[in-house]
């Protein structure tokens, strides 16, 4: 399971700007914002970007202006992995160290959605087990209790991150994650496609490594 939430892109304007400083083509510029605030790229500056973006990492570094945030509710499994992307990325999470004992444990709390029946059950075995130690620990301040919920917590528990990233990021995680076996990766690649104008400009990417 994953979840995306309050997606919000920045910054568009300013990077096209610098996308036009290296031949000093700022008079050919055409886009604007609509009725809704959104900045709309014109003719002129779309084909630019797509340009830019065909000629590789090195002319498109308009893109690393691009900022994207997101607060993003996944398995400790799954951030596992993305961890890898340490480069221009930005996260704070809820604290699993401070809150684990601030609610009871449930099932929602942790991605089941691809387990069996027979995981299914062994986890509400877990879940209450967990419960039963949040409780002793609020009445007792154990800290043994407090040691176990941490260390028997499995990976399948979500955590949610405000997450910031620039489009160049994204780019590279798209590449390197379209086709992972966790079906959670795939969700997050289609939210990556579903930003303003990625899709145009991935679609030339793909083509120039085919």
């Amino acid at each position: 399971m994953i979840k995306l939430e309050k997606t919000a892109v920045m910054n568009l304007e300013n990077a096209m700007r610098g996308a036009r400083n290296p031949l000093n083509s700022w008079a050919r510029s055409d886009s604007y914002y609509d009725e809704s605030g959104s900045y709309v790229l014109g003719p002129n500056d779309l084909d630019l970007a797509k340009r830019l973006c065909h000629a590789g990492s090195d002319h498109r570094k308009f893109i690393r202006m691009i900022f994207v945030s997101v607060d993003v509710t996944a398995p400790l499994y799954w951030w596992k992995e993305y961890d890898t992307y340490k480069v221009a990325t930005v996260a704070n999470s809820t604290s699993t160290m401070h809150k684990i004992h601030s609610k009871p444990f449930a099932l929602a709390d942790f991605s089941t959605d691809h387990m069996n029946a027979s995981g299914l059950m062994t986890m509400q075995k877990v879940i209450d087990e967990l419960e039963r130690l949040r409780r002793h620990y609020l009445e007792t301040k154990d800290k043994s209790d407090w040691y176990t919920m941490i260390q028997l917590l499995p990976t399948s528990y979500n955590q949610m991150r405000t997450c910031t990233l620039n489009y160049e990021t994204l780019f590279n995680i798209y590449f390197a994650r379209r086709n992972h076996k966790l079906a959670e990766w795939h969700t997050y690649c289609d939210w990556i496609l579903s930003l303003p104008y990625v899709t145009e400009l991935l679609q030339l990417n793909e083509t120039s490594d085919s």
